[in-house]
């Protein structure tokens, strides 16, 4: 029980202190791309219980159809070929 409490105060404060943070991205999210703000998809967690992962939406509407440009932004493409030059 001392734990879950630890757990749940920990991520609240998390979550209070990372707020306006997380309010800019928004915001930014919704400038670059309009809405949906969040990206949405069902993944098996512990024991094949699925759960709904939310993300911020990095890419265009309609990239799961494969239509067109799919990233909306650059720094992914920055961040995998750094890393293809440390492995």
């Amino acid at each position: 029980m001392i734990k879950r409490t630890f757990d749940v105060s920990v991520s609240l404060l998390a979550l209070l202190l990372l707020s306006p943070l997380l309010a800019l991205i928004a915001l930014l999210v919704r400038a670059k791309l309009g809405l949906p703000i969040l990206f949405c998809q069902v993944r098996p967690g512990l024991h094949g219980k699925p759960f709904t992962l939310l993300k911020f939406r990095t890419m265009v509407a309609g990239a799961e159809n494969g239509r067109g440009t799919l990233r909306a932004y650059t720094a992914g493409r920055k961040a995998r070929s750094s890393v293809d030059l440390v492995a």
